[in-house]
């Protein structure tokens, strides 16, 4: 007998990736349970599922960075409680993120993707199953967009929860409506604008060189820094939630059309997010 729950959650990171680097990633779990019938005729009750798995991708990949340890050109180290990693970008530039433990995933693992993070992740799963389940079997999914969609990745100081670690992030869709019309092309031009982007915000600036730039915090959580490439970057005044972000675009797009009704729908991962409008 098999139990399965589509859309338990949504987990939203960032990870390196070999060719494009740091990127945000929104992905949503499926999970299916084989095993016997309890006294109840449940192989397990979906609230339990739900509680244990959402739980424990909370703790250990969700809002995190997340590094295969396997990449070429990678070296990391733990110590004291903080996680450093550095690696190269394919054109030799650098990155760097120090940031405490709980804030970087290291898998074991060549190359950041779906079904190798599953196939990680389910090693573990299994054991918070001690009843009558006998297998256990995780997917990721990324949302289906028909349209205009970026990954980016960010840092929130002032957040109180696990979105001030300085490095992760979310794929996201945009709309943008001028006088009530859908607008593709602008839309489109966003995305690429924002393409495997990190959205930096200016307080945050320590070191700013010919071809990287550095960022440093103090949060709740600990210290966190990041260095990457200066074309990786978009720079922001403000903190880069999705309501600054949504205001950020309704403000550059108004510019463009001072006498029209301007209306920007930025998303943060899957199924939420911020609207701005200009009447």
């Amino acid at each position: 007998m098999k139990l399965f729950v589509d859309n338990l959650t949504h987990v939203d990171f960032s990870y390196l990736h070999p060719q494009r680097g740091l990127m945000g990633e929104s992905w949503e779990a499926q999970l299916i349970l084989e095993g016997k019938l309890d006294e109840q005729g449940m192989i397990c009750d979906f609230g339990v599922v739900k509680k244990r798995i959402k739980t424990w991708l909370d703790a250990n990949l969700d809002h995190m960075l997340v590094v295969a340890t396997g990449m070429s050109d990678l070296a990391y180290q733990q110590q004291e409680g903080y996680t450093e990693v550095n690696w190269r970008y394919p054109n030799g530039q650098a990155f760097h993120c120090k940031a405490p433990d709980q804030a970087i995933a290291l898998l074991p693992i060549a190359e950041i993707q779906q079904q190798a993070v599953a196939r990680w992740c389910e090693t573990q799963l299994l054991a918070l199953f001690p009843e009558q389940v006998e297998s256990l079997e995780l997917r990721f999914v990324a949302e289906a967009i028909e349209g205009a969609f970026y990954h980016y990745s960010h840092g929130l100081q002032q957040h109180k929860g696990n979105c001030q670690r300085i490095a992760h992030g979310h794929r996201s869709r945009v709309q943008i409506r001028i006088d009530q019309k859908r607008r593709q092309d602008l839309e489109q031009y966003w995305a690429q604008q924002f393409a495997d982007i990190y959205l930096g915000t200016q307080e945050h600036l320590v070191e700013d060189d010919k071809d990287h730039l550095t960022f440093r915090y103090e949060a709740p959580q600990g210290l966190f820094e990041l260095t990457l490439p200066k074309r990786c970057c978009y720079m922001m005044d403000t903190e880069t939630t999705v309501e600054q972000i949504a205001q950020h675009l309704a403000d550059q797009v108004r510019e463009e059309f001072p006498d029209s009704a301007v209306e920007v729908r930025a998303y943060e991962g899957v199924g939420k997010g911020a609207i701005v409008s200009y009447a």
